[in-house]
C-alpha cells in the first residue's frame, strides 16, 4: 500500500480580490471564486500573512482596515487607522501591518498581536504603495503627490520615495527624481526596489531601480505607459508591470533591467483599466485585476500569456500582494492525511494480529 500524504506547504493559494465593498476569494488551482466576504466601503489594498492565516484589507472611504480570518473566511476585527487608507504590507515575521493613508499622509502601523494602531510616522503627500525589505528593517513608500491640477514639482514630500527605519519608526531617507510615483516592489534578496511612475496626465512612464545599500536611482525603465500595479516573481529574476491605460503589462528582466515581453491583457468590450497584480508564491501565475470589465487575467509566467479570466461582481481595483497560502485547504488536506495515516495503522495493526493468529494455528 503506498500513503500519500499532502503537506500544509502544497496547498494551493488563494487570491483575495477586493472589489464593491467586498473580497472575492479565487482558488488558484481552480480559478473558481469559493467566498464572497463583505469588508468595508471602497477595499483597495490587500495583504496576506506569511502563513496565510490572516488577510488585511484597506477600506478607503471607511478609514478602516478589515481583518479576515482565512479559515472561516469572516471578518474578525476592524481597526481604525488614518485618512484614506491605500496600499498595505506586512513584515515578514508577520507582527506588524504598515498602512499608507493617502489622505493625510501618513503610515499607520499596526501590531498583529493586539490588531491596535502603536505608531503614526509622517511621511510625503498622498502615499500610495507600501513595500518591506526582506529582513524587515526598511519599509518603502511612494508619495504619489497633490493630484493632477495642483500638481508642482517644488512642494516638499512630492514625487518623493519615503523610508522608513522599522526599529524606530522613523523616517531616514527621501529619494526624489519621480513623476507621480504609484506602486513599489522589493526583490527577494533586499537589493533592488522597483518603483512606478507616470500615473498623472503629461507624466513620464517609467519604471525607476532604487538600491537599498544607498537609496540611490541607479536605473530607468523606458517603454512602460501610466503604470501602476508592480510584483517581483519569488526568484527575482523577472519584474511584471501594469500599464493602465494600454491595457498590457511588461515583463522586465532584472538582470538587465529591459522589457523582455509585453503581455496583452485587452478584451473586445474595451478598457480594462487593470491597476493591481500579485504572483503566486511558486511564480507560475500572475494576476492582475482589471476594474471596468470587472475580471482579473491570468498569466502564465512561462509563456507571458495569458490562460484564463476571473469574473467577479463588482469592480475589482486590488493592489498589492493579495495572493497568499490556502490555509482552508491546507488544515483539509492536513485532516485527510492524519485520517488516511490513522487507518494505515490501524490496518498494519490488523493485519499483524492476523498474522500472529496464523502463525499461532500453524505451531
Amino acid at each position: 500500500m503506498i500513503l500519500m500524504v499532502v503537506s500544509i506547504a502544497s496547498a494551493a493559494p488563494f487570491a483575495y480580490i477586493a472589489n464593491g465593498n467586498n473580497v472575492s476569494v479565487v482558488d488558484t488551482a481552480t480559478n473558481n471564486i469559493t467566498a464572497t466576504i463583505a469588508v468595508g466601503f471602497s477595499p483597495y489594498g490587500v495583504a496576506v500573512t506569511p502563513d496565510g492565516a490572516t488577510v488585511y484589507v484597506t477600506n478607503s472611504d471607511d478609514n478602516t482596515i478589515s481583518i479576515i480570518d482565512t479559515a472561516t473566511n469572516a471578518v474578525t476585527s476592524t481597526v481604525n487607522v488614518g485618512s484614506y487608507p491605500r496600499g498595505v504590507v506586512i513584515s515578514p515575521d508577520g507582527t506588524r501591518i504598515y498602512v499608507a493613508n493617502a489622505g493625510d499622509n501618513t503610515i499607520s502601523v499596526i501590531n498583529t498581536t493586539m490588531d491596535t494602531v502603536t505608531a503614526t510616522v509622517n511621511v510625503g503627500i498622498c502615499p500610495l504603495g507600501v513595500a518591506v525589505t526582506p529582513d524587515g528593517k526598511k519599509v518603502y513608500i511612494t508619495n504619489y503627490g497633490i493630484g493632477y491640477a495642483d500638481h508642482n514639482e517644488d512642494v516638499a514630500g512630492n514625487d518623493t520615495i519615503s523610508v522608513i527605519d522599522t526599529a524606530t519608526n522613523n523616517v531616514t531617507a527621501t529619494v526624489n527624481g519621480f513623476d507621480f510615483p504609484y506602486g513599489v516592489a522589493v526583490t527577494p534578496d533586499g537589493k533592488k526596489v522597483y518603483v512606478t511612475s507616470g500615473g498623472g496626465y503629461n507624466a513620464s512612464s517609467t519604471v525607476s531601480v532604487i538600491e537599498t545599500s544607498n537609496n540611490t536611482v541607479t536605473a530607468t525603465v523606458d517603454g512602460v505607459y501610466f503604470p501602476y500595479g508592480v510584483a517581483v516573481t519569488p526568484d527575482g529574476k523577472k519584474v511584471y508591470v501594469v500599464n493602465n491605460q494600454a491595457d498590457s503589462v511588461s515583463v522586465i528582466d532584472t538582470a538587465t533591467n529591459t522589457i523582455t515581453a509585453n503581455v496583452d491583457v485587452s478584451e473586445s468590450e474595451g478598457l480594462g483599466d487593470p491597476t493591481g497584480i500579485a504572483i503566486t508564491p511558486d511564480g507560475k501565475k500572475v494576476y492582475v485585476t482589471k476594474s471596468s470589465l470587472k475580471n482579473a487575467a491570468v498569466i502564465d509566467t512561462a509563456t507571458n500569456t495569458v490562460i484564463g479570466t476571473v469574473t467577479v461582481e463588482n469592480y475589482p481595483s486590488t493592489f498589492g500582494k493579495f495572493i497568499g497560502g490556502n490555509i482552508q485547504k491546507a488544515k483539509l488536506n492536513g485532516s485527510k492525511a492524519k485520517a488516511s495515516l490513522s487507518k494505515y495503522k490501524d490496518k498494519q495493526k490488523n493485519h499483524s494480529k492476523h498474522h500472529k493468529a496464523k502463525k499461532n494455528h500453524q505451531l
